[in-house]
């Protein structure tokens, strides 16, 4: 069964085609595009085709505008993966990053990020982290900061 917009209102065909001449920042042209073209009769592969995205995401806007009508098309942030760690169990990370191991009780004098990872679990202040992520941290932390730390 061919997918189609729904009857466009009055209203919505004038913001459409303003659209079309003065894109809005949130509202990618393509995205007004396929509706005007499936508006005008034309079938999912042929608009595919004009506007170079795969027939999954031209049905999606399709999908989305007859839903939730203009909206639907805008561009909102993307929520994202959640931060694993918190800003408190960040900034903990960073500053035993800082401190010598010895201040602490080891019996060596520097951090490598496998030591580290160690400690900062046995530590309990993170269940598990990668070697990766304690460097990313720290490498954040550095370029917010002027100072710079070694690990």
């Amino acid at each position: 069964m061919a997918l189609y917009t729904r009857k466009l209102k009055q209203q919505e065909r004038r913001t459409l085609e303003a659209q079309l001449s003065t894109p809005e920042e949130d509202l990618p042209i393509h995205r007004v595009q396929i509706i005007m073209l499936s508006a005008a009769g034309k079938r999912v592969p042929e608009i595919s085709e004009e506007v170079h995205l795969h027939p999954i995401n031209v049905r999606k806007w399709i999908h989305r505008f007859n839903q939730l009508g203009l909206d639907g098309l805008r561009s909102g942030k993307s929520p994202g993966r959640p931060p694993v760690f918190s800003d408190d169990q960040r900034n903990r990370i960073v500053e035993i990053a800082k401190t010598n191991p010895r201040a602490l009780g080891l019996h060596y004098s520097r951090w490598s990020l496998q030591r580290l990872r160690r400690y900062l679990i046995e530590q309990r202040i993170v269940d598990h982290i990668s070697v990766e992520t304690i460097r990313q941290i720290i490498q954040t932390h550095e370029s917010t900061h002027t100072h710079r730390m070694r690990v």
